[in-house]
């Protein structure tokens, strides 16, 4: 992920920090921003806020000018920041646009603490093949955390929203990691199980060699029925929520949903093939999909 994060100049009045924000969050993500547009504006700008907090701290992860160190370092300053941000003393713009809503939607510090752990899960040497717990470790992290602040946001802290949170994390960070596994294998990195390589007795010592491997497809349609699974359970879970509350999560669920159907209807050899991308939804049907959800 490319890092274009803006920052706001010293001195910038909120309204200013504001539209750099929403800024940042138009450039970096179509389906994010418009999922989000259909909100009123206090939530809106609280959601714009969280996603800024997330671009930031994962952009020091992707950053090809730090190293080990210094992307740890950046990430303790975030730490600092977030105990700032919980103490009344925000630091600087993306937690001063935050320090409304966390008052107003109580989000929790330890869901954004569990972010930044997810981000230092990334920022030393690439994980490969981690075991199924670290696995379902690292997705509650980057993901499931993110959704827990939506939630709340969105209106339902509740269990049932809690439940929304859980599942579509985990259904679009899979789908994420199944999108991702050629992108990811040219940087080292594997986020495919091992337990599920090993049964299909798939080498991962050499990450850039995994898909030509005969029983990679087979780890990739397993993984991706667990992706399945989550989506359905994710569906059960927003039915039990108010429809208006869930609306944005709904058009985020589909976006993916179809991206991951549509991924699973290739052929096997599309699937191998990193020549062939498998960004399989674009920017206008991302948008048609949130006009419809938007008002249906």
């Amino acid at each position: 992920m490319a890092n274009n994060t803006q920052t706001a100049s010293p001195g910038a009045s909120p309204a200013a920090e504001a539209r750099l924000i929403a800024q940042t969050v138009r450039d970096a993500s179509t389906s994010f921003y418009w999922a989000m547009r259909i909100l009123p504006k206090t939530q809106r700008r609280a959601m714009f806020a969280v996603y800024a907090f997330c671009r930031n701290v994962d952009d020091i992860v992707d950053s090809k000018q730090l190293d080990e160190a210094g992307k740890r370092e950046r990430l303790t300053t975030w730490r600092q920041d977030i105990d700032a941000l919980y103490a009344g003393h925000p630091r600087r713009a993306e937690t001063r646009a935050l320090q409304v809503p966390m008052q107003e939607f109580s989000l929790r510090r330890d869901d954004f603490m569990d972010v930044i752990d997810g981000m230092e899960m990334d920022a030393g040497k690439p994980i490969v093949a981690p075991s199924m717990k670290t696995f379902d470790m690292y997705v509650d992290r980057v993901a499931c955390a993110v959704g827990r602040l939506c939630v709340c946001v969105f209106g339902d802290p509740t269990d049932y929203g809690t439940a929304v949170a859980h599942h579509t994390g985990r259904a679009l960070q899979i789908t994420n990691i199944l999108r991702d596994v050629d992108e990811d294998a040219g940087i080292g990195r594997v986020y495919l199980p091992r337990e599920l390589l090993e049964k299909h007795e798939v080498d991962y010592s050499e990450p850039a060699e995994i898909t030509s491997q005969p029983g990679y497809i087979a780890v990739w349609r397993e993984l991706a029925e667990v992706a399945r699974d989550e989506f359905m359970q994710a569906e059960e879970a927003m039915n039990l929520c108010r429809k208006d509350v869930m609306r944005p999560a709904r058009i985020m669920k589909a976006v993916y949903q179809r991206n991951l159907e549509r991924m699973m209807d290739l052929p096997d050899s599309i699937l191998a093939d990193p020549k062939v991308s498998k960004r399989l939804v674009g920017s206008k049907e991302k948008l048609l999909i949130a006009v419809r959800h938007g008002f249906f």
